[in-house]
């Protein structure tokens, strides 16, 4: 589809007649170009009838330059999206428990594709291999994803030249936290994390683990004055020395502070997560970088 923009401009033209050497001005002359609009990315929502998937069709059908073009989970099947997120009207979007009739029926329309995955780890691979046979992108925020994983995705995506993004968070607050311990990293030499939640599932978090993934990259050894972890109460050793404490208590809201230490001071970064609409900036983000990728990209910092 096109659109037709006239642009007006006020052009002095001269016109010499050869006999009488008159000059006749001409002005106010019209032009009109053929513009391309610009086509909404089309996005697909698998395991939409999560919290985190109900929250991400309503923030696409918000977004300008997006829309939602379809919605998959083996729960709500066959119910209105719009109606299982609460919306006010239904978008005449049936879930469908098939992400390949999915992504059929939508293969053949023009633009730029990207399926969302909330799904699990061991669905992850096959989900974005289906994606890329009908040449859609995919963002990936997949908690506990394995990095063998995210290693054959990489060589997946460099074989087809798609584009991947996997995104150990959205949080854009949570990649700021965890830039900033990188910064104080090389100021202090004494660091542990305190995190909490309201359940015990996988802890630490993954949150925790690659702050102390990032710090230990550094090639400092922290806390060296109290090394030892006989004592389990000082919490568990992760990378370099990094101690992490994780609080279990239903009602806190999902929190990540880093302290840093040395004689005289503390220095302390904290971060809580108190909704999953939290995640939902990052999420478009990732959707409108994702489709210039041609390869997997690990992080949603890349493009901060």
């Amino acid at each position: 589809m096109v659109s037709l923009s006239s642009h007006f401009r006020s052009t002095n033209y001269y016109l010499n007649h050869s006999h009488h050497n008159h000059k006749f001005r001409i002005r106010h002359l019209v032009s009109c170009s053929a513009q391309p609009t610009q086509t909404n990315i089309k996005v697909v929502i698998n395991g939409a009838a999560k919290e985190i998937g109900r929250a991400a069709v309503a923030a696409v059908t918000k977004a300008r330059g997006m829309e939602l073009a379809g919605a998959v989970d083996t729960y709500h099947v066959g119910e209105d999206i719009g109606q299982v997120c609460g919306m006010e009207e239904p978008l005449e979007i049936p879930i469908i428990n098939d992400l390949t009739m999915v992504l059929g029926s939508i293969s053949q329309s023009k633009g730029a594709g990207v399926v969302v995955d909330f799904t699990d780890p061991s669905s992850v691979y096959e989900n974005v291999k289906q994606a890329t046979a009908f040449g859609m992108k995919s963002v990936v925020y997949v908690p506990r994803i394995k990095l063998d994983t995210v290693a054959a995705l990489s060589a997946f995506c460099d074989k087809a030249t798609m584009g991947v993004l996997v995104a150990p968070t959205l949080s854009i607050g949570s990649i700021l936290l965890q830039q900033a311990a990188i910064a104080a990293s090389f100021h202090y030499r004494n660091v542990e994390i305190v995190e909490s939640k309201a359940t015990a599932n996988d802890l630490p978090s993954a949150d925790a683990n690659q702050i102390a993934k990032n710090l230990s990259n550094l090639g400092q050894i922290y806390n060296r004055e109290d090394a030892s972890t006989d004592v389990l109460a000082r919490g568990q050793v992760l990378g370099d020395g990094i101690r992490v404490h994780s609080l279990v208590l239903p009602g806190l809201p999902s929190s990540t502070t880093v302290h840093f230490s040395a004689p005289g001071e503390i220095y302390s970064i904290k971060h809580d997560i108190t909704d999953v609409q939290c995640l939902m900036p990052g999420l478009l983000l990732a959707i409108r970088k994702v489709v210039r990728l041609k390869n997997l990209v690990y992080g949603l910092e890349k493009f901060l």
